[in-house]
């Protein structure tokens, strides 16, 4: 009998002790309710609580990673898009996110998520495309605000992903199709007018040094020799002629 005595003692010695000690790890705090008023944090440690009259709950102060669930947005200009994001916070005061809110992380999730859907509204096709780190900076800024009341600081919210419709993507492809078409038109033009501006610096020189254009004759005498054709047509102009004409028309004469 005293044996058993003495085991029911020891059960609630364990129970006793299991209910009163607690512990609270680095990254944790622990806020302390006696007979439901709050009566401060604790930790990290070992901490230790009156058994049923006192109760804890643990608040992690770690940096949480949340995606924000993809939403469907209009924007300014009435194009239909999808558009989901990840959102960076942490706890910085563990009073106020056990006190002013029943869960801090769902009620931060549900307002980034309308934010978003706001901010991408208040957005042209153009911006959400080629500004995304505008709005980045954008959502992050409400959404902040709207968390410090509960002790709630968001360092970071990024767009992941932007989906447009079909018919959008088309649009888009080709009119990137047609800006490339239209680039290329414009080097070549470019060339053509740099080409034409280099021939004619090179017709002037020419003009003045006919010397140059007998070489430049020559030069190309010599690179159509290297091609394999049996019949060659090769211009000559008749200032080249001239002497040749000449002397042959002086024996005539002498007869």
């Amino acid at each position: 009998m005293n044996v058993f005595i003495y085991f029911v003692i020891a059960i609630v010695v364990i129970i006793f002790l299991s209910a009163a000690i607690k512990i609270v790890q680095e990254y944790e705090r622990g806020g302390v309710f006696r007979l439901g008023r709050f009566v401060g944090l604790r930790g990290p440690g070992l901490i230790l609580i009156i058994p049923f009259v006192e109760r804890m709950r643990k608040i992690d102060l770690r940096v949480i990673t949340m995606d924000v669930p993809q939403q469907e947005c209009i924007t300014v200009d009435n194009v239909t898009v999808r558009v989901d994001a990840v959102i960076y916070f942490r706890v910085v005061d563990a009073a106020d996110a056990i006190l002013k809110v029943l869960d801090y992380i769902k009620a931060t999730s549900l307002l980034a998520a309308t934010t978003l859907r706001n901010v991408v509204g208040q957005s042209t096709l153009d911006e959400l495309l080629a500004q995304r780190d505008r709005l980045n900076e954008k959502v992050q800024v409400v959404v902040d605000e709207g968390t410090n009341p509960w002790g709630i600081k968001v360092s970071m919210v990024e767009v992941k992903d932007v989906q447009l419709p079909q018919t959008m993507q088309r649009a888009m492809a080709a009119q990137a199709e047609a800006e490339r078409d239209r680039r290329a038109k414009v080097v070549h033009a470019e060339g053509e007018a740099q080409a034409a501006e280099k021939l004619a610096q090179a017709a002037q020189v020419m003009s003045k040094q006919p010397a140059a254009l007998q070489l430049r004759y020559l030069q190309t005498l010599s690179s159509i020799a290297t091609e394999r054709s049996n019949v060659i047509v090769f211009p000559l102009p008749m200032d080249m002629l001239a002497p040749l004409l000449g002397r042959a028309a002086e024996p005539e004469k002498g007869k």
